[in-house]
């Protein structure tokens, strides 16, 4: 059985390892907005579900008739998978240049051309992942009888202990190595255990030590009542539904506290993956001496409501503290009860394990869409909980009435139920901590407006986006006046606050922004007063779209494209609109002699620097920076033309006076002269940059420095120049 537990550790390993790769690389080709991630999971998710249910299936057909050790069925499938590490990223590809090809302009046209793409790139693959847990319960079934009503629990405790491997390990391996080389290492882990699984069945040596066991070495056979299968399934689903549906919860409650960057997304993941390793592994122990144990299923309930309290800005605690309150009680309980429910309802059969784990997995997929596009856009993350705890609770109440149990365990259950409301009622939300703000939500995330004069904010999910700053003015006006023609219209990626839109629409130009979350653009007058008459205006064109998937799909040429990615540096996908590989998409849609300008914000280290620096550098032929006022930031201006190198006066000699006006309104100068000679003054020498880290490449979709950054502060100067050297 130990070999067993060895490969589905593995096995556990890399099916995670492909959700982070296959997710990221096709949010690179199709775009990164909400509406894809969930296609991307659900179709991952889907795949297993049909893969469990296939197999299982597939086994009832043919386990009579195959002559061959059932190990290499097992063995066939992780070849299959091995495969699909290599083809994946080719196929995300293919799609990506056949949606280009066939010119889509409606967003909702290549949601569906992308998610048909996606889906027959990636179900057939994970199917294959599916596939591998009913197999193997057919190999334990013949080779290790006493073993089988318990074999789904043992085969899922590994797994699980591998995914939290995965949740982590992973994120050193694509700072090391990049995606697609991380993709490569996976690969041959999942050919070794192809190989090994044939080499295990070609020795026999199940078959000699089935023919040693004997009936008495058997644990107590689990048997399930007919009258309860229905039930059993019930559950199975929502462990699935609300243990994923939560998942969409948590990153919106614990945002705030651990921030945008990857790193905060795998800790969630892996707190949840241990947690419900720890409880599979208490019913592992549980199930030795106890046939089937009841859950108290109202104390589920009450655990999805624990992050009201461990995510309540009223309460000063530690980022850990807050995640272990939070999360690790009711994964446990999921851990605990999904493998339970599965071994009652299999006894062991792979036919059955494979159907009740698919019905696993359709709650999975369920819950994430529930959560975030019917819940969150609606009500509070409060109540949200309270949806998905209040089956639990009411399960709860009811089965102890059922089972006619003892007035104490009765009043227990009334009790939990009592105490669930009570943290509904007295929960707070990140938002309830400013005394006025404004709270809008939708699909994408819950954002903030707050604050008053200059000070106010901005906070998607908790974050601080952007602030009122002369800054963002720049980012308009600089590329503008850098012009050596009277420009016909303007591009920005990224609302904010609306100042650089607003900026450019000063150049009474036709101007387009692309904004990926679509409750931003909706707070524009919160900011500005005259916020809702621009919207309004013939000139004013607002997409909610992510900005690098729209530039692909526009044919429109612009002569003045400003990028501003969501800060921090760090930022999870924000590398998506740094890289070589967006920059070239910019240049296609700038016109003869247009120009890009692109904001760093302060914070990245050298690396981070001269990786974008380097990306500038060979996407465009003449580029210039120029450091921002109080060294906020960097303006990257790139173009195809030489950009002159014009004085302040003639700068402004070529704005409108509207524009002129619109850029000293915040100050710091009193005249439009004075800011463009500030940031002039500051211009820095490519080079600089580039001698930051002099061995860094350019920053591309493979390897997107600014966001995995871990073993670099940890490495020693030469260990670090080593693994900026191996990716050139």
């Amino acid at each position: 059985m130990n070999t067993f537990f060895v490969f589905f550790f593995i096995s556990g390993f890399c099916s995670i390892l492909y959700e982070i790769v296959w997710l990221r690389l096709a949010m690179a080709q199709f775009g990164v907005t909400s509406a894809l991630v969930s296609i991307v999971l659900s179709m991952f998710m889907a795949g297993l579900g049909l893969g469990s249910w296939g197999s299982g299936y597939l086994i009832r057909r043919i386990e009579r008739v195959i002559r061959f050790p059932p190990l290499c069925l097992y063995a066939a499938a992780e070849l299959l998978i091995a495969v699909s590490a290599v083809l994946v990223p080719h196929e995300l590809a293919w799609g990506r240049a056949l949606l280009v090809r066939l010119a889509l302009s409606s967003s909702g046209a290549w949601y569906v051309a992308s998610g048909i793409w996606i889906a027959l790139t990636v179900v057939p693959w994970c199917a294959c992942m599916g596939a591998t847990i009913p197999l193997a319960m057919l190999a334990i079934r013949n080779a290790y009888p006493q073993e089988k009503d318990r074999s789904f629990s043992f085969l899922y405790l590994a797994n699980v202990l591998g995914a939290v491997a995965g949740a982590v390990v992973p994120l050193l391996m694509i700072e090391a190595f990049g995606f697609h080389r991380t993709l490569t290492i996976a690969a041959l882990l999942n050919a070794l255990l192809a190989l090994s699984a044939i080499a295990v069945s070609l020795r026999g040596r199940h078959s000699d030590r089935q023919a040693r066991l004997t009936q008495s070495q058997s644990v107590p056979t689990i048997a399930k009542p007919p009258a309860e299968s229905r039930g059993l399934l019930l559950l199975l689903f929502a462990t699935g539904c609300t243990s994923m549906g939560v998942e969409v919860v948590w990153i919106r409650q614990f945002t705030p506290y651990l921030g945008t960057v990857v790193y905060a997304f795998a800790a969630i993941l892996a707190w949840y993956l241990m947690s419900n390793f720890g409880g599979s592994r208490v019913y592992r122990i549980w199930s030795r001496s106890h046939p089937y144990a009841y859950t108290a299923t109202a104390l589920v309930g009450l655990f999805v409501l624990f992050p009201l309290v461990s995510a309540n800005p009223q309460f000063q605690l530690p980022a850990v503290t807050r995640l272990a309150l939070g999360i690790v009680p009711f994964s446990i309980a999921m851990g605990f009860l999904t493998p339970m429910l599965v071994d009652r309802w299999s006894g062991g059969d792979p036919e059955k394990a494979g159907s009740a784990y698919a019905v696993n997995v359709v709650g999975c997929i369920l819950g994430p869409l529930l959560a975030g596009f019917l819940f969150l856009p609606w009500m509070s993350e409060r109540w949200v909980l309270f949806l998905f705890a209040l089956p639990w609770l009411v399960l709860g109440s009811r089965r102890d009435r059922i089972q006619h149990k003892a007035a104490w365990q009765r009043m227990g259950s009334y009790a939990v139920l009592l105490l669930a409301l009570l943290l509904v009622f007295v929960g707070r939300g990140y938002e309830d901590q400013f005394a006025h703000h404004v709270v809008l939500r939708d699909n994408t995330a819950t954002v903030v407006a707050t604050g008053d004069g200059m000070k106010k904010l901005l906070l998607v999910n908790g974050v601080g986006m952007t602030s009122l700053t002369p800054a963002a003015k720049m980012m308009a006006h600089l590329p503008l006046a850098f012009l050596d023609h009277a420009p016909q219209n303007a591009l920005a990626v990224c609302f904010g606050m609306g100042t650089t839109y607003r900026s450019l629409l000063s150049w009474n130009i036709p101007t387009t922004v692309v904004e990926l979350v679509p409750s931003v653009p909706r707070l524009f007058w919160y900011y500005h007063s005259d916020g809702p008459q621009l919207l309004r205006s013939r000139l004013s064109h607002v997409m909610i779209d992510d900005g690098r998937r729209f530039l692909e799909r526009t044919a429109e040429q612009y002569d003045v494209i400003t990028v501003d990615p969501p800060p921090p540096v760090e930022a999870a996908g924000s590398s998506l609109l740094y890289s070589e590989e967006f920059l070239l998409t910019v240049k296609q849609r700038l016109r003869p002699g247009g120009i890009l300008q692109l904001w760093l914000p302060e914070g990245g280290d050298g690396v981070v620097e001269a990786s974008i620096a380097r990306a500038m550098f060979e996407s465009f032929p003449y580029v210039r920076v120029f450091h921002s006022f109080r060294g906020w930031g960097y303006h990257f201006v790139g173009s195809t033309d030489p950009i002159r190198n014009r004085s302040a006066a003639d700068m402004v000699q070529r704005m409108p006076r509207n524009a002129a006006e619109d850029l000293i309104e915040w100050g710091p100068d009193p005249t439009a002269e004075a800011e463009f000679a500030d940031v002039l003054n500051r211009e820095v020498k490519l080079e600089r940059m580039l001698a930051e880290a002099p061995n860094a490449p350019a920053l591309h979709d493979d390897w997107p420095a600014n966001e995995y950054y871990i073993l670099r502060q940890q490495l020693s100067p030469t260990w670090r120049q080593r693994l900026l050297s191996q990716q050139h």
